[in-house]
């Protein structure tokens, strides 16, 4: 008898402690967002450029277009603080999908670099999307790696053959 009461309250410390894990979780979550970024408008979108943050998903009424920002799986930018022989690229993960459409996954690089098929454009669906930003850039004490999950981007859509701030693919 003394072990299942023993077992029992063992059972509740640990759900209790569960619970109060996930609460704390959405607490920092909802503090960890810079003041600027916050949304100007439904989209947030700013100045003809729309926000993601790392796995955010939005359907765009205007391009008819569902755009999930998946992650970055590339990140060597040279941290601040530090002298590196090549400035680096973010690699960016888009998926794209139209109302017609099958979903279609766009790497969209910080800077061109066509020799090592790095590019800042690419074209859907009759639209051209630009990766114009992607924060937070890395640190020298902590590196990439502590930036995981906390990525956010800004892309441009535009008509296909419009002219852009940035070449095409």
């Amino acid at each position: 008898m003394f072990h299942k009461i023993v077992l029992l309250s063992l059972g509740i410390f640990a759900l209790t402690g569960c619970d109060a894990q996930k609460k704390s979780k959405i607490n920092t979550k909802a503090t960890e967002m810079p003041a600027g970024t916050k949304s100007t408008s439904a989209n947030n979108q700013q100045d003809g450029i729309i926000y993601l943050n790392e796995g955010e998903n939005k359907f765009l009424k205007e391009y008819q277009m569902n755009v999930t920002f998946k992650g970055v799986s590339e990140d060597s930018r040279c941290p601040e603080g530090v002298n590196c022989i090549w400035a680096g690229v973010a690699l960016a993960q888009v998926e794209v999908m139209g109302t017609s459409t099958r979903p279609a996954i766009l790497n969209l690089a910080s800077a061109d670099y066509p020799g090592r098929n790095y590019h800042q454009s690419a074209e859907f669906n009759g639209y051209t999307v630009t990766l114009q930003e992607i924060a937070p850039y890395p640190k020298q004490q902590d590196g990439t790696k502590a930036l995981a999950g906390k990525y956010k981007i800004g892309i441009t859509i535009k008509k296909a053959g419009q002219s852009a701030d940035s070449t095409k693919k």
